[in-house]
């Protein structure tokens, strides 16, 4: 079920977003070689229960961590540790999510570690170009499937891959809620977009093929190919006056 939030519930989101957002850039400002992916989840968790909210992540499902960290070939859902070391030239996608007052903000975004490949940049560059794109065609009476053939066509004309097995959601009271938002798809298909639904908008896009392999630890997803993948994500209200980025600072 599609739940529509009103204005009071949109603000309260805007907080949790606000709130994720930040934890965000705070761990992402930390990425440098040497730099641990655990210490990478401390700073946002540190962060976010400063503020008075709760790492949505932590415990959810039974993950151990506040964020998803994921370096290089992992495309999602990567478990922070004290032993896994960025080095110089890695890309870093950090997932992160907020619920405060009751309502989830959720957001990521692939950093760089120091000076990375031409190959890389262009990754990251073309997946989070294929984010704005997405929202800018997420207006109220549009249907998801423009949403998703809008990602797939900017980055299969750019020679990158969808990953297929895993989609962005509806968020709000709950981290994952209906719709499935994929990065695929039929325009004109599929569920129509109206004032007051919220979703997390978030490619996962990788260089090489869009077949993804879950490690044995149940969690960490990786590239069947070994190639790069980059991530990003942004929560966003349909209005009557378009979509609104609910995870941004203020």
């Amino acid at each position: 079920m599609i739940v529509l939030k009103t204005s009071r519930e949109l603000a309260a989101m805007r907080d949790a977003g606000r709130i994720a957002q930040r934890a965000l850039r705070l761990a992402g400002e930390a990425v440098e070689p040497g730099v641990s992916t655990w210490e990478l989840d401390r700073i946002a968790r540190r962060y976010i229960e400063e503020q008075g909210a709760v790492p949505t992540f932590l415990g959810y499902g039974g993950f151990p961590a506040s964020s998803c960290i994921s370096v290089n070939n992992v495309v999602i859902h990567g478990i922070p540790g004290k032993g896994t070391l960025l080095k110089e030239g890695d890309i870093v996608s950090i997932d992160i999510g907020a619920t405060y007052e009751g309502f989830v903000g959720d957001n990521a975004w692939t950093f760089p570690c120091g000076k990375v490949s031409e190959e890389a940049q262009a990754l990251m560059d073309t997946t989070r170009e294929s984010l704005f794109a997405a929202i800018k065609a997420a207006q109220p009476g549009a249907r998801l499937g423009d949403v998703g053939s809008t990602v797939q066509r900017y980055v299969e004309a750019r020679g990158y891959s969808v990953v297929r097995d895993f989609v962005g959601h509806g968020v709000g009271a709950k981290m994952h809620e209906d719709p499935s938002v994929p990065n695929y798809g039929t325009p004109g298909r599929g569920v129509r977009l109206l004032p007051g639904m919220t979703i997390a908008i978030e490619p996962m896009i990788n260089a090489g093929t869009h077949a993804v392999k879950v490690l044995p630890d149940g969690w960490t997803t990786v590239t069947a190919d070994g190639k790069l993948s980059a991530h990003f994500e942004h929560t966003v209200a349909i209005t009557a006056d378009g979509p609104v980025i609910l995870t941004l600072p203020d």
